[in-house]
């Protein structure tokens, strides 16, 4: 692999403009795909086999007009001692319910006057809205003339606001990645010294965004993808990106200032850094991928996109990077570099950090163990649920409807479950009155209302309230209770099933399932860190210490996102209102992603180590030569990382706010404590034995060449290289070791 990346390094550099037409060329035809191809997103969250989904099936099936068609809900209030029993406010809400029949693609409205949606205390009421089409085919005309059908009652005195998915879909969220580009420039124009330099990776990570958000356009017209998936591929794009041109570019510019030309620097850099890119990338696009085997169609949708975009920042980095850097030349190197060859000077900062951590290392691994695993407590208490109206942003729409319905009606009027019960034909009706007769009887429960029949008579629906809202644990326990009665209500009814479906219902599926694959994914992703550290290092103590400290970093971040975000700690500092479950689906993607980026890490700080290892180097003073040449790109890339994720903490979304928060954090305990701190603790109290390996095992594993060393010496004795005879590929290497001559 190090042979075919110097060769496409030189290729680009010396090719640079055929290579960025082709760039160009590619983004054209991407565009012009995405404005014929793409189709809607959807923020429906389901998983095939559940109860709940099997439910809503029946429902389609067995009622005419079914449950894939969008609805949304107007909610009206009053102020003051007005009612809405009075004659102004009839007035104004029955003209509201007037446009509304008027407005585009809708079907149906309930007037809260005739159905009875009118809170005890006449201060609220809610009128229902069906729509002909399913949510994700809602055009914006009619999503604009709902929101704006409200006015003539707001201007008569009324609040009136709205909820549902044709309004979750209207407010989709903003663009935060901004501050996070600005922050991630000075990080490189601080390590750089070159404002060249330093915009080089920010433009290639953002034309390989765009690439992957083009081509996730032109996936929408095939397959369902959610609205979440391009801000996760942004959020990744845009770190990975940076991060990857970050590594290549530094290899470079040690190139250049060691004497070699352009072209030469650039196949090299390609060549060893390169390698390092693809293992890096291919962590991260294995372990999204890996979301496919958890059974959950969504999250390997999600998994899948965001992994193409990460695919992209890897061919971006090794083609049309070297390509720029030709039309960049020596402008990549500070001023002062620009006149003169020979070795760069080395900073120190990173052995004065390992030998200070090996002269405490005992000290030293026990409090920052200690810290991390302190970090890592409130994790115990982990609660998972996917986000309703409740965990909108405070001045939405959305969750002002939730908070008027909950004051009017109770919190459990924002979650209503839907019971579906099955009989013989012209049966369904008594046996929904004995399911009624059970719920009713159940704890939690505040209304049952009459069954609904079909034409047929063998399918019923009763729509229950529950007293609690529908993330809370009361909810899921009535559920469950439901559902337990099954047995005995298909024996007393002579055969009738029962089943409990709505959007709560979904939501409680889901959560649970993902809760369950939680565990095997993360399983999953450990014996895979094991088994490419193991080829990697060759060694079985050194994955080992890996997998436990990816496993640290893990832990602490799941352990900050459930202070903040679960218990309500500090809530002000990332900008939200209300605390509650964690998103049901960001610890797996949490998993997923963490285990790539701490990989990335493991294997630029600890290559070198290895390498002066095996050329006779003391335990103590390998690790000192491995912090020395990778502490500060790897501390670069950190930050580039903390503060591309941190931007997204700016986000309404609750999932991309909570997502960008935990990434930032497990980053940074990762890179800063794991890797830099605790890693070389331990490597040298293990001292030789940490790169012990059973000889049966070592003639079975795969030779791979880390460091691209085969590589190097091919081109030290000044043969052109080939391809290794054993085809075995160069993996990585470190990015900023130097060439050894």
């Amino acid at each position: 692999m190090a042979t075919l990346l110097y060769r496409l390094g030189r290729f680009s550099f010396r090719r640079r403009r055929l290579t960025v037409v082709v760039w160009v060329m590619i983004l054209g035809l991407l565009g012009l795909g995405a404005a014929q191809l793409s189709g809607p997103t959807s923020d429906e969250l389901s998983i095939p086999g559940t109860e709940s989904l099997r439910a809503l099936e029946v429902v389609s099936d067995k009622f005419s007009g079914g449950t894939d068609t969008a609805s949304a809900r107007v909610v009206f209030t009053t102020s003051g001692d007005a009612t809405l029993a009075g004659p102004d406010q009839r007035a104004a809400v029955q003209a509201t319910i007037a446009a509304l029949r008027k407005a585009p693609q809708v079907t149906t409205v309930a007037d809260p006057y005739e159905s009875k949606t009118i809170a005890p205390d006449e201060k609220t009421a809610y009128a229902d809205v069906s729509f002909s089409v399913a949510a994700t085919e809602v055009s914006a005309e009619s999503r604009a003339v709902l929101l704006a059908t409200g006015d003539p009652a707001r201007r008569a005195g009324l609040g009136v606001e709205y909820s549902g998915e044709v309004t979750e879909q209207a407010e989709a969220g903003d663009s935060t990645e901004a501050l996070g580009i600005v922050v991630a420039a000075v990080v490189l124009l601080i390590t750089f010294g070159s404002l060249v330099a330093a915009g080089l990776p920010v433009l290639t990570a953002l034309i390989g965004v765009a690439v992957g958000l083009l081509g996730i356009q032109i996936t929408t017209g095939f397959l369902d993808l959610t609205s979440n998936t391009a801000d996760l591929a942004v959020m990744l794009g845009l770190a990975v990106g940076i991060d990857y041109a970050l590594f290549i570019l530094s290899r470079y510019r040690h190139e250049l200032t060691i004497g070699h030309s352009g072209e030469e620097a650039a196949g090299r850099a390609v060549g060893a850094a390169g390698s390092a890119v693809v293992f890096a990338g291919l962590t991260v696009i294995i372990a999204l991928t890996a979301l496919a085997v958890v059974g959950i169609p969504f999250l390997a949708a999600m998994g899948v996109a965001a992994a193409g975009t990460v695919a992209m920042a890897v061919v971006i980095s090794l083609s049309l990077l070297p390509a720029l850097i030709g039309f960049a030349g020596r402008r990549v190197l500070p001023r002062a570099q620009r006149r003169r060859t020979g070795r760069p000077g080395r900073t120190p900062l990173g052995e004065r950090w390992a030998r200070s951590v090996i002269r405490h290392r005992v000290p030293v691994l026990i409090l920052s163990v200690t810290a991390v695993g302190v970090v890592a407590i409130p994790a115990l208490d982990l609660d998972l649920a996917l986000p309703d109206d409740s965990t909108a942003s405070a001045g939405s729409t959305q969750r002002k409807a939730y908070d008027q319905l909950s004051g009017g009606f109770g919190a459990g009027i924002n979650g209503p479950l839907l019971v579906v019960v099955e009989a013989a034909a012209g049966e369904a009706t008594a046996a929904a009155e004995h399911a009624r007769t059970i719920i009713a009887g159940l704890g939690g429960v505040v209304l049952v209302t009459a069954p609904e029949p079909n034409p047929a008579g063998d399918t019923a629906t009763l729509t229950v309230i529950p007293r609690s809202g529908p993330l809370s644990e009361e909810t899921r326990t009535l559920v469950h209770d439901i559902r337990a009665h099954q047995i005995g209500f298909t024996t007393a009814t002579g055969g009738a099933t029962l089943a409990v479906t709505g959007r709560t219902a979904v939501d409680i599926d889901v959560s649970e399932k993902i809760n369950d694959a939680l565990l095997p994914y993360l399983a999953v992703v450990v014996s895979l860190a094991f088994l490419l550290l193991l080829v990697v290092f060759r060694s079985i103590l050194v994955p080992i210490k890996a997998t436990l400290g990816f496993l640290l970093s893990v832990a602490a971040s799941f352990g900050a996102l459930v202070f903040i975000f679960q218990q309500g700690h500090l809530t002000g500092l990332v900008g939200i209102d209300a605390a509650g479950p964690i998103v049901s689906f960001i610890p797996i993607f949490l998993i997923g992603i963490l285990f790539g980026l701490a990989m990335d890490y493991e294997v630029f700080l600890i290559i070198r180590t290895r390498e002066e290892f095996v050329h006779g180097a003391t335990p103590d003073d390998a690790v000192v030569s491995g912090m020395r040449h990778g502490t500060r790109v790897v501390t670069a890339a950190a930050l580039i990382m903390m503060s591309v994720f941190a931007g997204f903490v700016l986000a309404d979304d609750i999932i991309i706010k909570s997502l960008g928060f935990a990434l930032a954090f497990g980053v940074a305990v990762d890179a800063l404590v794991v890797r830099m701190t605790i890693v070389p603790a331990v490597l040298s109290l293990l001292g030789r034995s940490a790169w012990w390996l059973p000889r049966w095992l070592d003639r079975i594993l795969p030779d791979v060449d880390v460091e691209g060393e085969r590589l190097a010496q091919h081109l030290t004795a000044g043969r052109p290289p080939a391809a290794d005879q054993r085809g075995l590929a160069p993996v990585a290497g470190d990015p900023v070791a130097e060439q050894r001559r």
